[in-house]
């Protein structure tokens, strides 16, 4: 009795826990199973082509079949024919087709005239199935064209020159099946011209100049499950039911027309409609009641519009649809409860939307949700129900970092480290060093401090990396739009520009002493002070106007993880499109130019000199060792602005610049100079040199006398010598006392005094 009880409970619970022990362990919500393993994996790992889970789960019904492909499954049966229609469906060779033009080929019961030169249709057996008579010289199709072919079945007239099709063109067609029209002059279709076709299925009139049409156009096709109008001029859909005359359409396609509206009877009598397509057109107004009759719909496509609103219960009555794509529309708000009727929807197009309040309750109810596209990969984080969220990175930040590549995560660091190391050492080295131009000395440390401004942004940049580090995704848009991001993105932009007038200001300081060095032309105190001064108030008014309207600018810094504005995508306002192009193409590209200009200036002074002093022979090696220095100089500039040109300009041009680019720019590009600066205009100097050696000499010396315990030897103070101008330094401090060089007793040139500067 007992062994009787415990059987039975076994049997009970036992089934329970077999059916347990069957399913995988649920994961938490944003990750997925590894089919039947207990791995579960974040949604940004599935579907990445990466093999994250071991066994390809994770890559497995990655693509999105629904809507449209599986209508060709379940309605059509071979969809490779509708791509290359005219290829022979008999598998015999002997043609069974009397009279055949010579210029075609025939198999069986089919006609292929492809490319025949023909000026009118073919006279050939009544017993043809199918006539291709694609890219000949059709001009008209005459009435009783085709009568005598009662058995044709396919019938391909693509890629003629026919303007006219009579009002019995077709008459006799009983068994037609599939008509092609496509790529033709067809202005307009007489109604009742397609009243025989009783059988037709398919009628495909794809890129003509149809301009309008009528639901009589289309009487007698009792039996039409495809019709496809892309590709023309129609401006307005009729206003009587469309489908009114035929009943089994399952397949409407539109892309491509100029219809700009959608009227609430157009669709009444589509009872059957499964696929409606109407991407690429220019609708603005959508009724609310739109699609109510069609109940059956599975696909519904209108992206590439220019919807601004949708109606609160536009798809209330869309039981069945399983796609759904609105990209590309000027779509300024999304109702939270925009999808709550769409209980089977399995894909959900997005792109190119940016939805201000976008919130996870917009998404929650779409439990059948597998694929979803996003215009930024952030937005990911509110349908994290979703296995396949596109995109899943912008080319900067991904789903798991804030920094995508591992390459600009390590590189990250060191950038910033590399830039506020050297422009830290040249400022605290400053006082230690008695300066003969203190004027030229305080415009460096000014170039100094902005630089370091860009390490400091860097350094945060990463820091904020490591914080958000496999977890982004949670965090991204908070990130954004938070005053951190803001505050972050300014201290860039200051960085950037109080550097670049800086560099225009000592360009022209150098330009000025160099080509006119005779005339008193030089910066007194009280000027330089003030031109610094209004440097940095310029630099401050640049970074922070943006954060003073957010109406007019948006979220300007807050475009992409690294909060820096280059604005290269077009969809940003238009406020923060001018002001981001007044900056780099404006106020940048001024002061590259002006760089280059004067360099180039010095540069073809200190080799004039050289000409007309041929008596000074070490006058080519420092000719060269100028060019080389001009050539850096200008080489970093260039290698840090242009790239930045180019991009603005192709966001002006309205091409698409992948985020990869933006992320190497503001990484690797940008702090080019801010890194590079201290090694051009101070460490690689002549004087710096000097003083090094000067260093390097007294360490000798004073090691050389603690070993002999002799006498101390007299160390001068460090000399760092910056002439403003050259005339005005006493000659006793233009060589160290304990270093020489052979062309230290050359006369004073220009040469000298570029030398000295750069």
């Amino acid at each position: 009795m007992k062994s009787g009880c415990f059987f039975f409970y076994m049997l009970i619970f036992g089934k329970d826990f077999v059916h347990s022990a069957g399913q995988a362990t649920p994961c938490p919500i944003g990750h997925f199973p590894c089919g039947n393993l207990t791995k579960c994996l974040p949604q940004g790992l599935h579907c990445n082509g990466v093999n994250d889970c071991g066994n390809n789960a994770d890559e497995d019904d990655c693509d999105d079949n629904n809507g449209w492909s599986q209508q060709f499954d379940k309605y059509f049966a071979n969809y490779y024919k509708m791509i290359s229609p005219y290829s022979f469906e008999t598998q015999t060779s002997e043609c069974l087709v009397d009279s055949v033009p010579v210029m075609c080929l025939c198999r069986g019961l089919e006609l292929d005239c492809d490319e025949a030169n023909l000026r009118a249709i073919p006279s050939v057996s009544s017993n043809v199935t199918m006539m291709s008579l694609q890219w000949n010289l059709l001009r008209k199709l005459p009435t009783d064209g085709f009568k005598k072919y009662e058995d044709l079945k396919h019938l391909y007239l693509q890629n003629n020159k026919i303007r006219s099709v009579a009002l019995h063109a077709f008459r006799g067609l009983h068994n037609l099946t599939k008509l092609y029209l496509s790529h033709n002059r067809i202005t307009f279709l007489k109604p009742g011209v397609f009243e025989e076709l009783h059988q037709l299925e398919w009628l495909i009139i794809e890129d003509n100049q149809l301009s309008r049409i009528s639901p009589v156009t289309f009487y007698g096709l009792s039996s039409l499950i495809l019709l496809a109008l892309m590709n023309n001029s129609l401006a307005r859909l009729p206003d009587k039911p469309l489908c009114q005359y035929m009943p089994k359409l399952h397949w409407l396609d539109f892309e491509g027309n100029h219809i700009n509206k959608l009227r609430n009877v157009t669709f009444v009598s589509c009872n059957t409609l499964t696929v409606l397509v109407m991407r690429k057109n220019k609708i603005n107004h959508v009724n609310e009641n739109s699609f109510s009759p069609l109940q059956r719909l599975d696909e519904l496509d209108l992206a590439n519009n220019k919807i601004e609103v949708l109606p609160p219960y536009l798809f209330k009555d869309l039981k069945e649809l399983s796609q759904l794509n609105l990209s590309y529309n000027p779509i300024q708000k999304i109702q939270a409860g925009q999808f709550d009727n769409l209980v089977k929807l399995k894909s959900l197009g997005l792109e190119g939307i940016e939805i201000a309040n976008i919130q996870r309750r917009m998404f929650r109810p779409l439990r059948d949700l597998s694929h979803i596209y996003f215009k930024k990969f952030q937005y990911c984080g509110y349908a994290p129900h979703v296995r396949s969220c596109k995109p899943n990175t912008d080319g900067i930040s991904s789903f798991e970092n804030l920094l995508a590549s591992i390459i600009q995560r390590v590189f990250v660091w060191v950038v910033s480290t590399v830039t506020c190391f050297g422009n830290i050492f040249v400022i605290c080295m400053r006082p230690y060093i008695r300066s003969e131009n203190k004027l030229h000395a305080m415009s460096i440390i000014s170039l100094c401090c902005a630089d370091c401004l860009m390490g400091i942004y860097l350094f945060v940049i990463g820091a904020f990396d490591l914080k958000y580090r496999g977890e982004y995704n949670k965090h991204a848009q908070l990130w954004m739009d938070s005053t951190h991001c803001q505050l972050v993105g300014s201290l860039a932009i200051l960085s950037t520009e109080v550097s670049v007038l800086l560099l225009t200001f000592l360009t022209l300081e150098k330009y000025i002493c160099i080509v006119y060095p005779f005339r008193c032309l030089k910066p007194g105190k009280c000027r330089t002070i003030t031109i610094l001064i209004l440097i940095w108030i310029i630099g401050f008014v640049v970074a922070f106007v943006p954060l003073s309207n957010k109406e007019f600018f948006r979220n300007y810094y807050g475009t992409n993880g690294v909060c820096f504005p280059l604005h290269s995508e077009q969809a940003e306002s238009t406020g923060a499109q001018i002001y981001s192009v007044a900056i780099f193409l404006g106020i940048n590209l001024a002061a590259f130019i002006i760089i280059v200009f004067s360099y180039g200036s010095m540069f073809y002074s200190v080799h004039q000199t050289a000409i007309t002093a041929t008596e000074i022979r070490n006058h080519v090696k420092k000719e060269m060792t100028l060019a080389k220095r001009f050539f850096f100089i200008v080489f970093t500039d260039a290698l840090c602005w242009i790239p930045i040109f180019i991009l603005k300009f192709l966001s002006l041009l309205q091409v698409e610049i992948p985020g990869t680019i933006t992320s190497w720019v503001v990484i690797f590009i940008l702090p080019i100079n801010s890194a590079l600066n201290p090694i051009l205009y101070t460490l690689t100097t002549r004087p710096f040199k000097e003083m090094i050696h000067q260093v390097w000499y007294n360490y000798k010396q004073r090691r050389s006398i603690r070993s002999q315990s002799s006498q101390k030897m007299y160390t001068p103070s460090f000399i760092w010598v910056e002439m403003w101008p050259m005339q005005e330094i006493p000659p006793e401090l233009m060589k160290p006392i304990h270093f020489t060089e052979s062309s230290d007793t050359s006369l004073t040139t220009p040469s000298t005094r570029f030398n000295s500067y750069t």
